[in-house]
């Protein structure tokens, strides 16, 4: 024991001398910049950006007239609209096909970090692992350059790292100081050591048994489905073809005339929404398919093997006062090995992510498992007096993410998500891989491939320091200038600004009058969050064809809050209905899916096992009793249920009163067999349920203790969801 502290102490002392020698020969390149970065921007994009893009109708409509694209590129995630931008902005003709929705996949579900991965580093430097040091410096690179073209939709966040044995402070400041200078001159801010009180100052929600000190270092963080957006909007104001929800059926192929060999030269399409079917013909087809790559390969060659091995990786949200408002946590090392993140965004608490092999699929769903785990590691950071209740997660995800295989991994954590860019024998170009801080090196390395490889005349790449939809007129006080011009409220101007950048104004313009004092405009889609009506109007403009579309990638309800996001479809459905001349039938379907895609793929199936007809009631003697009573005070013919005749009584004798609506979502959250009534058995199953922390936020419990303890006065009984945990 006593050699290997003395081991581990020499190496730590080596290390520090060499870290702080090659801190002082690159410290000079930054140490005046106070996190501004330094992006060389590209040369001048030989293509005009037009005003507005055009109507998905009318890309349609390009998609099928054109004769021949220079590129087509398969899928709408990041990668592929990186892809298509790339090539626009060289002034190649390009067109885009996504299935489902711009994002709809591994983009908007992953952990809104832009980062270069500080365990990859450790990887590089403990295996000696170079091209895993190179993708760190080229991530660290592309994070730099993704602030800086999206300032709206990105911004550096200082991340903790709570340290607990003195051993490991200075080999985790070693690691974190090296971090900072492979960024070298583009480092956002430099990394610091703070001492037990300051850190617990900075986190107040930390367990501070045994804690000795905290690092803290920079990285970035983004709306990841929105950034995925900008992209693909920039990339169609730029001329490139883009259409979501048009399908890729088979690849087209034709013969060689010089060599005789069969050529992959577009793609048969079908428009999802309509179900028209079309060809679409390209001199270069890509392949950007994510965790679908081989399925688009296999179009190509049934026989060829799969170069990708895909890992699930869940995330669950959960309210905003579990962490600091400016200050995320790392735990390097978890109970598995793996790393898990805590971090604010969008004013709640992001906490992720598990790794583990899954299959491939369009509606990954997230387990209980995950879950608990991810709140398991939470309970050993936080503080005791913090309690970590099931109940209080408000949304859970899963994302696949497209690991490249390597055939001698045991497990995919081990595996690093280099990207490769490989060229089938028939011509398919296919980019697999990577990470989505790098979409932008993916894009251009694809590009660069398919210009090699096909003969396409074009220069290189423009997209370095190219500003994104959104960018170009933005500020940090820009919303400033909502709140004056048209009398939105400050919450909302902020939300505007920071998703929709300088387009802000346009939202603001289809802002409807409120009728109140103050705010003048902007009517909310749902209390407690900022998202207003006229931007479902506006997300059709941006493509949005579904109320999923809505309520998951152009407003981010569905991952803060699903009850929220549930509350607000309604509303949602008949604002596109409009929009999209849709009919009721129409209306109700998008409903109906609206409602699945919550209850399966963003955490309403886990939040509905936490409260079944078959949970267990823990209570004691005493504690069922007391609510016996309770319950028995609405119950006053001891039927044995209650409905919402009963709880109308007892509110008109204490002089309150709540709709008619507002009560049936409030009993139908309780009312475990459906059948319209509360009975005594759902009601104390809730109630052990909430002294076990898997339910919180209950209106019902909310209303019938405050309706007990002011019986006979006239009070105020809120009925607003308390936060919606699952």
């Amino acid at each position: 024991m006593a050699f290997q502290k003395a081991v581990k102490g020499t190496v730590l002392i080596g290390g520090g001398a060499i870290a702080t020698v090659f801190g002082l020969s690159q410290f000079s390149q930054y140490r005046n910049k106070h996190g501004t970065l330094y992006v060389e921007a590209a040369e001048p994009v030989p293509v005009p950006m037009k005003n507005h893009f055009p109507t998905r109708e009318e890309q349609l409509l390009t998609l099928q007239s054109t004769s021949e694209f220079d590129v087509l590129v398969i899928g709408g995630g990041a990668t592929g609209c990186g892809c298509a931008l790339d090539a626009a902005t060289r002034g190649l003709k390009t067109a885009l096909l996504e299935r489902d929705d711009f994002s709809s996949g591994t983009s908007s579900r992953s952990t809104k970090l832009i980062h270069g991965g500080v365990r990859y580093l450790q990887k590089a430097i403990m295996k000696l692992d170079f091209e895993q040091y190179k993708m760190v410096k080229e991530a660290l690179r592309e994070r730099a350059n993704l602030l800086e073209i999206a300032p709206h939709l990105s911004a550096p966040l200082p991340i903790m790292l709570p340290v607990y044995k003195w051993w490991q402070l200075p080999y985790y400041w070693i690691g974190i100081k090296l971090y900072d200078l492979v960024a070298g001159s583009q480092c956002l801010k430099n990394s610091y050591v703070l001492s037990k009180s300051r850190a617990l100052e900075f986190f107040p929600m930390l367990r501070k048994e045994k804690l000795v000190g905290a690092i803290v270092y920079y990285d970035g963080q983004h709306n990841d489905a929105r950034m995925n957006l900008a992209i693909a909007l920039t990339a169609a104001r730029y001329g490139a073809a883009t259409a979501n929800y048009t399908e890729v059926l088979r690849l087209l192929k034709s013969t060689d005339p010089r060599s005789g060999r069969a050529r992959v030269c577009g793609a048969r399409c079908r428009d999802v929404l309509t179900g028209q079917e079309f060809d679409v013909k390209a001199k270069c087809v890509i392949n950007a398919t994510g965790p679908f790559t081989d399925s688009v390969r296999k179009m190509d060659d049934q026989q060829v093997p799969n170069i990708c091995q895909p890992s699930a990786g869940v995330h669950i949200v959960m309210p905003g006062y579990y962490s600091p408002d400016n200050m995320g946590l790392l735990d390097p090392a978890t109970s598995d090995g793996r790393v898990i993140f805590f971090l604010p965004w969008e004013k709640m608490t992001i906490a992720g992510t598990t790794d583990s092999p899954t299959d491939v699929t369009s509606h990954p769903i997230p387990t209980e498992e995950d879950v608990n785990f991810i709140l398991s590691e939470v309970r050993n950071y936080l503080n005791c007096d913090v309690e970590v209740r099931r109940g209080d997660v408000l949304a859970a995800w899963s994302g696949i993410r497209p690991l490249v295989t390597d055939p001698n991994s045991k497990d995919t954590q081990s595996i690093c998500r280099n990207h490769i860019v490989t060229v089938s024998d028939s011509g398919l170009v296919t980019i697999a891989g990577g990470k989505w801080t790098t979409y932008r090196a993916m894009a251009q390395d694809t590009i660069d491939t398919a210009i090699q490889t096909h003969g396409l005349k074009a220069g290189s790449s423009r997209t370095v320091g190219l500003q994104l939809e959104g960018a170009q007129d933005w500020s940090p006080t820009l919303y400033i200038r909502l709140v004056q011009d048209y009398g939105l409220e400050s919450e909302v101007a902020q939300h505007l600004a920071s998703t929709y950048g300088d387009k802000a104004f346009e939202v603001a313009k289809r802002a409807q009058v409120t009728g109140k004092r103050w705010p003048i405009v902007g009517k909310r889609l749902v209390s407690e969050f900022p998202y207003i009506e006229a931007e479902v109007a506006y997300g059709v403009k941006e493509y949005a064809r579904t109320a999923v579309d809505m309520i998951s990638r152009r407003t981010r309800l569905a991952f803060l809050n699903v009850q929220a996001a549930e509350e607000a479809l309604p509303r949602i459905v008949d604002i596109m209905g409009k929009e999209l001349n849709w009919n009721e039938q129409k209306k109700k379907e998008e409903l109906e899916a609206a409602k699945k895609f919550l209850y399966y793929e963003m955490g309403y199936k886990v939040k509905s096992d936490q409260l079944t007809d078959r949970s267990e009631i823990t209570l004691v003697p005493s504690d069922i009793e007391r609510y016996k009573k309770r319950f028995h005070m609405f119950d006053k013919e001891k039927k044995g249920f209650i409905t919402i005749v009963d709880v109308q009584r007892v509110l008109e004798s204490i002089s309150v009163q709540i709709d008619e609506n507002t009560l049936h979502d409030i009993l139908n959250e309780v009312d475990l067999n459906k059948n319209g009534q509360v009975e005594l058995n759902e009601f104390l199953q809730l109630m052990s349920a909430i002294q076990k922390g898997r339910v919180s936020g209950s209106r019902l419990a909310v209303l019938m203790k405050t309706a007990e303890e002011n019986l006979g006065q006239r009070v105020v009984i809120p009925v607003d969801r308390s936060g919606g945990g699952l």
